[in-house]
Order: structure tokens, then C-alpha cells, then sequence
């Protein structure tokens, strides 16, 4: 219960949702947590909940995270893990396909999907080095690695993650900074953001959302969705120093559902 005893750790859309459940597990074993995320009230319970500190935070703002990561050094001293998790589908009322999505969506899903883990990226890896070192696990998705034609700017700009991921780990270990970095990528992982796609997709699909779910689990050979906490232990794993010549790799936590699709 102790794996991540006296390491600091920043975790990004930790108000609820997957985030919330990865700020958990990492608090269990011992982590020093720092929380952010751009819904204030939620968050603020979220860190009184786990005894931690929440930030405000847009992660597709730059300036906000020179804050955040000057806040953290000098009120933390140092950083270990960084999990960016926070990440949008795009407005729900916008069409998601490549002929009829509007060029604002597609523009505002890449902002936060792919500028805000870049922006991470680069604010924080000199206070991680500084810090001896630690782990980047940045959230990407099975959409990444699937077509996506119901949801093209996500899936899109989940793909740039995994590849800005293996550039960055080059870059740190050839710099000789310690800091590996890795992309993760779940499956379909009962939150509020996947409950209402699932919403919209059964509703778009003139199908029940009860035939639309069954549907789907029929394409995830071990038959059912993720929990937060299955994807919480594989970010623990990442953040803890049992990875720790692990760097550049994409981990899929997805029920087997890119084998089947």
C-alpha cells in the first residue's frame, strides 16, 4: 500500500470520472496528490475527499500551466508522475463524421486533446528532472488505434497523443533526464463522458440504448466494459517504479476489443 509513498503526483480532469478514480488508486499507495481540473466545485470536493489539493485549471491554456507547475514547485518542491487525463469529446450537438464536422470542433477537440498534453509535456518536464526524474502517462484511447468515422477529431487527436508520447520519451531519455513517458489507452470505461456517448450513438442508431450497449459488448472478447479502478491500476503501474525501464510504449486496457475490431 505503499508504492507511491513520497512521490508527488499531478492528475489533470481528477474532479470526476476516470480521472477522479485514478487520483484514488494513486492516493491508496501513498501518492502526495495535486488535482486539477476546469470544473472548480467538484474538484474542490474531490481533494477533500482524498485530503489533497485542487488547482483550477483549462489544460489547453499555456499560461495555466506555468501556474499550475510554479505553484507545485514551490508549494510541493518537486514533481514525479504526471497523468494527463483530462480530455473532451467535443460539443454533443456537433456532427462527428469527416464529411459534416465543423472545422471549430475538430479545432477545439485537438486544443484540449493534444495541445493540453503538449503544453503538459513541456511545462513539466523540467521540474520532473529536476526532480530526479518520475513518469509522464499520457491518456490516449482504443480510438487511437481503431477507426473512428462517429467521433473523427477524438479519435484523431487520440492518435497524436500516442505519438507525441514516443517523442517525448526519446527526447527525455537522450537528454539523460530520467523521465520516461508512456501513452495508456482505454477501452470503453463507464464514466459520465461514456455514458452519454452512449446516449447519442444508441439515439443516432434508432436502437434502445439497452440493444445498442448489448450490441457493443458483443465486440469485447472478455464481455464487458472497463471500471475506472481497471485502468487506475495500469496507470499505477506506470507511475510506480516497477516500470521504470519502461518508456515509448502504448498500453492498451481495453477488454480485447482492438483484437476483435
Amino acid at each position: 500500500m505503499a508504492r507511491l509513498e513520497g512521490k508527488v503526483v499531478l492528475v489533470t480532469g481528477a474532479a470526476q470520472g476516470l480521472g477522479n478514480g485514478v487520483a484514488r488508486r494513486l492516493a491508496e499507495e501513498g501518492a502526495r496528490l495535486v488535482l486539477t481540473d476546469i470544473k472548480e466545485d467538484a474538484g474542490l470536493q474531490a481533494a477533500e475527499d482524498l485530503r489533497s489539493r485542487f488547482i483550477r485549471q483549462d489544460v489547453a491554456s499555456e499560461s495555466d500551466w506555468q501556474r499550475i507547475i510554479a505553484d507545485i514547485a514551490r508549494t510541493e518542491g518537486s514533481l514525479h508522475v504526471l497523468v494527463n487525463n483530462a480530455g473532451i469529446e467535443g460539443d454533443p450537438a456537433a456532427a462527428k463524421d469527416p464529411e459534416h464536422a465543423p472545422i471549430e470542433d475538430w479545432n477545439q477537440v485537438f486544443k484540449v486533446n493534444g495541445g493540453g498534453v503538449f503544453l503538459a509535456c513541456k511545462h513539466s518536464i523540467p521540474l520532473l528532472a529536476r526532480s530526479g526524474g518520475g513518469s509522464i502517462i499520457n491518456f490516449s484511447s482504443v480510438a487511437s488505434l481503431v477507426p473512428t468515422p462517429f467521433l473523427t477529431a477524438y479519435g484523431a487527436a487520440k492518435a497524436a497523443v500516442e505519438h507525441l508520447s514516443r517523442s517525448v520519451a526519446l527526447y527525455c531519455a537522450r537528454a539523460g533526464y530520467r523521465i520516461r513517458c508512456n501513452s495508456i489507452h482505454p477501452g470503453q470505461v463507464q464514466t459520465p463522458m461514456f455514458d452519454a456517448l452512449f446516449d447519442r450513438l444508441s439515439a443516432q442508431a434508432g436502437l434502445s440504448r439497452a440493444a445498442f450497449v448489448q450490441g457493443f459488448l458483443a465486440n469485447i472478447p472478455l464481455g464487458s466494459f472497463q471500471e475506472p479502478r481497471d485502468i487506475a491500476n495500469a496507470v499505477l503501474f506506470l507511475a510506480s517504479d516497477e516500470s521504470r525501464y519502461i518508456t515509448g510504449q502504448a498500453l492498451v486496457v481495453d477488454g480485447g476489443f482492438t483484437l476483435a475490431n
